[in-house]
């Protein structure tokens, strides 16, 4: 019973040291999710450039094996003309494409003997093995792209999930700052700013309604009204689609007028056309039968 004595005597903490342990506990949750993502954000950062070094150094390699490849087809389409065989005899491609390289060689190099033969023949084995390395170096690199373009989509969904975690925490440390406590408290103001937007935009209950209406309605629309809808909002938020909007509606504009004007001044011209037509018939009928219908009178 003795033992147990000092343990009843223990009273228990109240409500503000908890809270407030539970404030510093949830701060430093925070600081150690802001370190890790300000790190995931370097190493994005990294990746991001060994990314574009990867790229730039396919790229050039893609250069280079495709004029690598440029020459060796131009080594073929000239290979007729160094033939030594006779018209009918098959030969293989690999002496076409050594005999090729010689005669170039020997045209670039003049005067080369007899013992520097197997030296020029060599060249074309050595170049295709060079372009076979460079064609295994090129998708080494495209597979490493690859795999760093997924690096950094995983570590993108990482750093959401990490923006979305410290909302919450904020929210937290907001609910726990509602008790009043005793003392001043070290509070980071610049990451309590960062997130207390979205917090606010989050629990904003007139922006929430005002979306899901959106939503409600946008889903109620006809096709056609949803696709009239979706080139509303391209054009009114693309700089380019509205100018060609612009200059198409002002040409449509103009095109429909012209034809009008067009239209308006050929009915006009019909009509002048007609009257001045039956003013001259009736003239006509006037000088010739009128004067007959006179002279039989008289």
């Amino acid at each position: 019973m003795g033992a147990d004595e000092p343990d009843g005597d223990v009273q228990p903490k109240s409500l503000e040291v908890l809270l407030l342990e539970k404030n510093k506990s949830l701060q430093s949750e925070n600081t150690v999710l802001k370190v890790n993502n300000s790190d995931l954000s370097e190493r994005y950062r990294k990746l991001q450039e060994d990314y574009q070094e990867a790229a730039s150094t396919v790229q050039e390699q893609k250069l280079l094996i495709t004029q690598l490849e440029e020459d060796l087809r131009s080594f073929n389409a000239v290979s007729s003309m160094f033939r030594g065989e006779a018209e009918g005899e098959p030969v293989t491609g690999s002496q076409v494409e050594a005999d090729v390289v010689a005669e170039v060689v020997k045209d670039v190099i003049p005067g080369v003997t007899a013992g520097d033969k197997t030296a020029v023949d060599s060249i074309l084995p050595i170049v295709q093995s060079q372009r076979e390395r460079y064609r295994l170096r090129a998708q080494e690199l495209e597979a490493h792209s690859l795999g760093q373009q997924q690096q950094i989509s995983l570590l993108q969904n990482e750093i959401d999930k990490l923006r979305s975690d410290n909302v919450k925490l904020y929210e937290k440390i907001r609910f726990l700052q509602s008790f009043p406590a005793k003392g001043g408290q070290a509070s980071s103001e610049d990451t309590e700013s960062r997130y207390s937007m979205q917090y606010e935009e989050r629990l904003d209950p007139f922006s929430t309604f005002s979306r899901k209406e959106r939503q409600r309605k946008y889903m109620n629309l006809k096709p056609y009204d949803k696709i009239t809808l979706s080139m509303g909002r391209f054009i009114m938020s693309n700089k380019v689609a509205r100018t060609i909007a612009f200059f198409y509606t002002l040409l449509l504009h103009s095109l429909v007028f012209l034809v009008l004007y067009k239209l308006a001044h050929t009915e006009s011209c019909k009509r002048d056309y007609a009257a001045d037509c039956h003013a001259k018939f009736a003239e006509h009928m006037f000088k010739v039968h009128g004067a007959k219908d006179d002279h039989r009178h008289n």
